[in-house]
Parts: structure tokens; sequence; C-alpha cells
């Protein structure tokens, strides 16, 4: 069973940044479309921005276009979610998640949850006014 764990969250304030990471168990995440998405109280989970298994497809939702960027060192196994000018409504629980799924660079494939096998647990971010 691969495990996917998220770190890096945390509060900060409107304009500052932060990096989420996400690592999988047994080096697997080198195999997986990565994609994060984030839940705010109250509201439906979200597609945030996916990366294919080679770098070369990257997404991104309009919300966070221009502010965030998603990379990943396969070397070491670890996805990175770079937030800049972070705002408010940025606030979230934001959850990596891994798929096996290879070929399709579509915004509807990345963004559609139920294609995605593995979850991590969440990591708070918490963008204050």
């Amino acid at each position: 069973q691969v495990q996917v764990v998220e770190s890096g969250g945390g509060l900060v304030q409107a304009g500052g940044s932060l990096r989420l990471s996400c690592t999988s168990s047994g080096g697997t995440i080198r195999f997986l479309r990565m994609s994060w998405f984030r839940q705010a109280p109250g509201k439906e989970r979200e597609f945030v921005s996916g990366i294919s298994q080679s770098g070369k497809t990257i997404m991104y939702s309009d919300s966070v276009k221009g502010r965030f960027t998603i990379a990943r060192d396969n070397t070491k196994t670890t996805v990175f979610l770079d937030m800049n000018s972070l705002k408010p409504e940025d606030t979230a629980v934001y959850y990596c998640a891994g798929d096996t799924g290879v070929g399709v660079g579509t915004y509807e494939y990345y963004s559609t949850e139920h294609r995605y096998e593995y979850w991590g647990q969440g990591t708070q971010v918490t963008v204050s006014s």
C-alpha cells in the first residue's frame, strides 16, 4: 500500500509564501502522476495543481495560476507546491494525491478526484488578513 504524506503547512500572513512537500513510501512517487487538492471549511474539495510523471505536463487552477508553482524532484521522490502571494481565500487543508495514469494531459483528467488512487492526510494552510 502506497502511503502519501504532506508537510509544510502552517500559518502565514496575506502576501506571504509557503512550500508544501509531498513524499511517498518506497519511493513510488516517481511513478505517479501527482496533484494537489484543497478543501476550505464548508466547501467541496477542489483541484489546485497537477504534474505528470515526467514533469512535462503541469496544470493549475485559475485561482492559483501565476502564484503557485508545482515541481517534482524524482531523485528525492518529492513533489513540491510553492505558494506565493497567498490570500486569505487560500486557507484550506491541502491534500496530495497520486495516480498511476499516464498519457492523458487534459485539465479535466487532472482535476477529477476519483482518478486518484493514493491520498495523503492533508496539511493545514491558514492565511491571515
